[in-house]
């Protein structure tokens, strides 16, 4: 049961942007019922003020005063409709959407185990929400909608957000800014708190189109009116724009042959969703292979990037590259693995076991020979989950094992690792049963080489 213990702070901690962005967007509604009440609420002021002067001042009559007082009603009901719609359609449905996931996480602080049935329903929920945001995340919203649909987790997962990130990045890649600056003009304090550029780099690119056609005119006056605002911290940047006029969209001058570069619209698409992301909290990377990393973390070794210790039935091995396709259908003998998790490396090993950052020392060899990372093969290139492998670290174990490649068990003092002489390492239950079997004989199942069981040696790891 202590091995089974929920890690309740660890399962939340890639549950932020699960909570934060229906959050974001009851903001945005309640900051919109803000402006529409300041906005409605201003001319009521001044028209019930006047009124007060001039009841006071003796120049309003009755007539007048209820004409505008019926004005004033009027103007109120106007915004207690606006508000009334706005909160049925967008402000309560967000509520609804909040509490949906708040439950949906409160699940988990009355689970005590992870082997507890209903913790294995959550956890399915949990990856049929990553594998709606992977499909998003790559463009494939039919996919996910289905998805969300089939699972009943459409509250649980932020379509429409990414319904929105898509509209937008597709008119950047249209060399439109207009959908982007529309979005920076609704989340302008957001983005001014995160202090990001997002809304500079648009102007810019707007006038850059402007004297890419050679209107100065129209060029210079948008120039006056979006970009000196922002001269007090991109001075340098407005500055070498506004001599664009003297060069030509074929310049083959560096530094305005890159202003005129339409790899900048790739480069806006990037900075957009990076900024939308932060505003969200959302990761840069899809949860699902935040996930992943986790795991391959740890059954990352050095023999998963090896030409001749890859095995498909690891996943950090996984992918059908030409050095995996090689050395598929040869054997090996032993394999290094963590205390918890055996997964065989060595395919098609020649030598002895391939251990990660340990030595391998023989009494009849005297010599010693270490795998360090520096020793992977440039042939074989992870692809799948080996790909995403690349990207964390070593897995550290504290007590690493070898595990006999023949009977699938733990080389330790009791069943100790056997060389043959020609290195390869069997454990020595495996070669007692083989001689037991073979009148004192023993053959490596790899190389077919035959010796009697006292011509085998004992391997000391060090």
């Amino acid at each position: 049961m202590a091995n089974n213990k929920l890690n309740t702070d660890g399962i939340f901690l890639l549950e932020q942007p699960f909570v934060r962005v229906p959050y974001e967007n009851y903001r945005r509604i309640f900051r919109t019922s803000q402006r529409n009440v300041e906005k409605d609420f201003g001319p009521l002021q001044n028209a019930s003020n006047d009124l007060v002067n001039r009841a006071r001042a003796g120049t309003l009559n009755d007539e007048e005063a209820l004409k505008s007082i019926d004005s004033m009603i009027g103007r109120v009901e106007s915004l207690k409709r606006k508000l009334s719609d706005l909160n049925e359609n967008a402000g309560k449905p967000t509520l609804d959407v909040m509490r949906e996931r708040l439950n949906h996480l409160a699940t988990i602080e009355s689970i005590q185990s992870t082997a507890e049935p209903e913790f294995s329903r959550w956890a399915d929920t949990r990856l049929d929400r990553w594998l709606v945001d992977w499909t998003l995340r790559n463009g494939k919203e039919r996919t996910a909608k289905r998805i969300a649909r089939d699972k009943d987790i459409e509250t649980l997962v932020d379509i429409d957000l990414f319904s929105d990130i898509k509209r937008i990045e597709d008119a950047l890649a249209r060399h439109s800014c207009t959908e982007a600056l529309a979005w920076c003009s609704e989340n302008k304090s957001a983005l001014r708190k995160i202090k990001s550029t997002l809304e500079f780099e648009l102007r810019l690119q707007e006038f850059i189109e402007l004297a890419r056609q050679r209107r100065s005119e129209e060029a210079i006056a948008y120039a006056k009116k979006y970009l000196v605002p922002w001269q007090g911290t991109h001075f340098e940047e407005i500055k070498h724009a506004s001599a664009l006029f003297a060069f030509p969209p074929t310049t083959t001058c560096g530094p305005y042959k890159r202003l005129y570069d339409s790899n900048r619209w790739s480069n806006l698409v990037r900075s957009f969703r990076l900024a939308i992301y932060d505003l969200n909290t959302i990761p840069n990377e899809p949860l699902l292979h935040l996930a992943l990393y986790a795991g391959l973390a740890s059954l990352k070794l050095p023999a998963c990037y090896d030409i001749q210790t890859k095995n498909v039935d690891c996943p950090v091995c996984d992918g059908e590259s030409a050095a995996l396709r090689a050395a598929n259908g040869k054997e090996s003998d032993v394999v290094m693995t963590s205390a918890s998790t055996e997964f065989n490396h060595d395919v098609a090993q020649p030598n002895s076991a391939t251990l990660t950052t340990m030595a391998i020392s023989s009494p009849m060899s005297g010599s010693t020979s270490v795998v360090t990372p520096a020793s992977f093969s440039s042939e074989s290139q992870p692809l799948g989950l080996g790909k995403l492998a690349e990207e964390v670290p070593f897995s550290h174990h504290f007590n690493s094992t070898i595990v006999c490649r023949i009977t699938g068990k733990v080389m330790d003092g009791d069943n100790m690792p056997m060389a043959f002489p020609n290195g390869n390492v069997y454990s020595l239950e495996a070669m007692q049963d083989m001689a037991a079997k073979n009148n004192n004989f023993v053959t490596c199942p790899r190389t077919g080489t035959t010796c009697t069981f006292s011509e085998l040696r004992k391997v000391f790891i060090s």
